[in-house]
């Protein structure tokens, strides 16, 4: 049977400093892309329809994808295969259903099947949700750490690795072209309690037992490694599978997260041992 061993650290080679600049680097880099986002496209991130609005035709056919897209004259912003069906969901960003189902219907090389629409009112509206959503589990989760251990750098060190994870896959699904949707969304939502789980695995062992530090961060590392890496190669797992089957929401979801595991990573076992580490041995004397 297949048994991973995690490599011990040995942290007292590097400063506080080299330890922090390579996640701070990484995070300050992530909210320039933001940033520079924002400036263009007047959204940090590229929303999918699910905030702007748009239509979605379901048709059965023998075409291709390429060929599906090459079928109409409205922008196509996906087209989605059935998984072991001719079927295909074609999502658009007009609303205008008239001229997509003419052009369905007329096809004979297509089947119309189905169609909706998401209007932009009811887009914003889930804007505000996924918003109020990732708010309302970033105030929890900053509460529950600031109960569980009474001090502010450890809670800092918890809410602050946090929001990288979840920074870090929204800027490289805009390098790499992924829209934010309900599904990405819940990815996102999901990376908050991963990031928890670790960042209070890791504290509780430096602060509640007994051990020194590096002894204390050694054990924490060699579950919450173990779980971090199983739960990325599970995601990547789904990532590689739905692309090949076409099911492009299951694998921005399988993307994002395998992107916000590998950050929490590096987050917890750089950036939050380095605020331990500066708290056991220095901060608490100050």
């Amino acid at each position: 049977m297949f048994e991973f061993e995690v490599p011990e650290v040995d942290y007292t080679k590097y400063s506080n400093r080299q330890l922090v600049a390579v996640p701070l680097v990484v995070l300050g880099l992530a909210l320039a892309v933001l940033g520079g986002w924002y400036l263009v496209t007047g959204a940090p991130v590229s929303p999918s329809i699910d905030f702007t609005g748009g239509s979605e035709l379901t048709v059965e056919s023998s075409l291709s994808q390429a060929e599906l897209r090459a079928a109409f004259d409205e922008p196509v912003v996906s087209v989605q295969q059935v998984e072991g069906e001719s079927r295909y969901i074609i999502t658009f960003d007009s609303s205008n259903l008239e001229p997509i189902e003419e052009t369905a219907r007329s096809s004979d090389r297509m089947e119309f099947l189905g169609s909706g629409t998401t209007s932009p009112i009811f887009g914003q509206e889930n804007q505000r949700l996924a918003v109020v959503g990732i708010g309302v589990a970033f105030l929890g989760m900053s509460l529950l750490v600031f109960a569980m251990f009474r001090s502010i750098v450890p809670s800092i060190a918890v809410v602050l690795s946090a929001f990288s994870d979840l920074v870090i896959p929204l800027a490289v699904m805009n390098l790499l072209g992924i829209e934010l949707s309900l599904g990405t969304v819940a990815a996102l939502l999901m990376l908050i309690g991963y990031s928890v789980d670790s960042d209070i695995l890791l504290n509780n062992h430096v602060l509640r037992r007994s051990g020194g530090f590096y002894e204390s961060t050694y054990r924490a590392m060699r579950t919450g490694v173990t779980m971090t890496l199983t739960s990325m190669a599970a995601m990547a797992v789904m990532a590689v599978s739905a692309t090949i089957f076409g099911i492009e929401l299951m694998a921005a979801i399988g993307f994002v997260l395998v992107v916000g595991l590998a950050a929490d990573l590096m987050n917890t076992y750089m950036l939050n041992v380095t605020l331990l580490r500066w708290y056991k041995y220095e901060g608490v004397n100050r």
